[in-house]
């Protein structure tokens, strides 16, 4: 790993500093930037082995930054967020980002997560920042059996056009698991996913959350089909499908 080069995208100069300290520690060379403007310098030169982008820059949005990247190249990402910005997380995954680290962190998580998306990065033959010949789908319409999802605006529609109406804890369950779909996801899973600090660290708490939630996005909540039940790990999304891109649909 010593030849492998870090790009760290963050406008805050200590956190810039300590991620520098912690991965140049662990042999990685490190490169930094704190806008956009960096960021595209740095891919001028020598695109990095991997990047951190922090979603919050203050004047730049980091998912802009993050389309940026995924337009021209695979270089792993890993985004950092507040705690909070659990839409922000489901887009930029969306978006094709492989990891992410939630403010605050230990610099142990930072590099137990740098390593294993460096070392998928090589399991599924990734080269050093291979440019890609287009970028992801982004900014999409969500199909959930008839439901239309819509991230960026928090919204949920019933098969008849009807807003369904979902608390945010409900979303965000519902954001988990779109972000995650088709990929069974333990009750522990969903909780870290969720930053459950609202919830009591009881698996009874995420099955009664999951239990309101399919009542409101379920044709039959008693024979569920959208959210299953998967036995001795938890739960799954099982039906999702992308149905339009917003800059061909949307009006301003």
């Amino acid at each position: 790993m010593a030849d492998k080069t870090i790009l760290v995208v963050e406008d805050d100069q200590k956190i810039r500093t300590l991620l520098r300290r912690c991965l140049e520690g662990a042999g990685y060379v490190v490169e930094e930037a704190s806008d956009g403007n960096g960021v595209r310098e740095a891919f001028s030169d020598a695109p990095p082995d991997l990047v951190t982008l922090d979603l919050n820059l203050g004047t730049e949005d980091g998912l802009d930054i993050a389309r940026d990247i995924r337009r021209t190249h695979d270089v792993p990402i890993i985004m950092v967020t507040g705690k909070d910005d659990v839409i922000d997380r489901v887009v930029g995954l969306e978006l094709g980002a492989d990891d992410y680290l939630t403010k605050p962190f230990h610099v142990r998580e930072v590099l137990a997560r740098v390593h294993a998306v460096l070392r998928r990065s090589k399991m599924r033959g990734a080269s050093r920042a291979e440019p890609v010949d287009a970028s992801p789908p982004t900014d999409l319409l969500h199909d959930l059996d008839g439901l239309k999802l819509d991230i960026n605006r928090m919204q949920l529609t019933d098969r008849d056009g009807k807003d369904c109406n979902l608390t945010t804890a409900d979303f965000k369950l519902l954001a988990a698991f779109v972000a995650n779909a088709k990929r069974p996801l333990s009750r522990d899973r969903l909780m870290d996913l969720i930053d459950g600090t609202e919830w009591a660290p009881l698996d009874r708490t995420i099955d009664n959350q999951v239990a309101r939630l399919r009542k409101k996005i379920e044709r039959d909540p008693s024979r569920p089909t959208l959210i299953k039940t998967v036995r001795g790990i938890g739960y799954m999304l099982t039906e999702i499908a992308v149905e339009q891109d917003y800059r061909s649909s949307s009006t301003v």
